[in-house]
């Protein structure tokens, strides 16, 4: 049978970090291939696909200061670093025959073209996988938090955060072996309990226009499009507490 999604747009999150093998630094060509490829299997599944990539495999500008580096100049960094990781996501996809296009929150114009809320609707209109690098454009704001107002703007139904845990924990996972997964939870219980998987500005900002948000891992193969067509795939965040 074929497989069926049951959203016909969706963002995918995907943090910079998950391109670089595991403690590891820069562009793993491995990684990077098989990410273009689980983009690919949801891409030929006929819906709108675009992406938020992040620059943590670069630099991240909230440890700026450990370089002596104040935040907003570190942000400024990790902005450029998700060029570099759009760049190289999109040269993946168009090996494998994939038209993609690069839009950007600051002004790259000879490697990308400007963020334009019209022409990104044009090029979802159009089949191409759209990627959105430079973050918000501004300091101090997350990735995450530039994955949600681009969901809202371009109507993705869903954000997709592909990390490297199977979902939403009560503490960390890594820290703690004790974590216990949550499948589902309120955007108010995740800003109460301070959840770290999302910053919550980006939580609080998908709560006040019903945006779900999907945490899960991106491997093994196949679980982004096995979430998007109902599989019981990592955790959801949307609602309330009365739904």
């Amino acid at each position: 049978m074929k497989a069926v999604s049951r959203y016909k747009n969706i963002l995918l999150k995907l943090s910079g970090e998950a391109l670089a093998k595991k403690g590891g630094f820069g562009i793993d060509a491995d990684i990077i291939d098989y990410v273009s490829a689980e983009i690919i299997s949801v891409y030929n599944l006929g819906i709108k696909m675009s992406v938020v990539i992040g620059g943590g495999n670069i630099f991240r500008g909230i440890k700026a200061g450990s370089f002596g580096i104040d935040r907003a100049s570190g942000d400024s960094i990790g902005m450029l670093a998700t060029v570099i990781n759009a760049l190289a996501l999109k040269a993946a996809l168009e090996k494998r025959g994939i038209e993609a296009r690069i839009m950007s929150a600051i002004p790259v114009d000879r490697i990308a073209a400007p963020y334009i809320r019209e022409k990104a609707l044009f090029h979802l209109g159009k089949k191409r996988v759209l990627i959105f690098a430079g973050g918000t454009g501004n300091p101090y704001f997350t990735t995450d938090t530039a994955a949600t107002i681009r969901a809202l703007e371009t109507k993705a139904e869903i954000v997709l955060k592909a990390t490297k845990v199977n979902g939403l924990y009560d503490s960390d996972p890594v820290i703690n072996k004790n974590a216990k997964l949550i499948k589902s939870a309120c955007y108010q219980d995740v800003i109460k309990w301070r959840l770290k998987v999302m910053d919550l500005t980006a939580v609080s900002l998908a709560m006040e226009n019903g945006l779900p948000l999907a945490v899960f891992s991106i491997k093994p193969q196949g679980n982004i499009k096995r979430l998007i067509c109902g599989e019981d795939i990592g955790s959801i965040i949307g609602g309330d507490k009365n739904d």
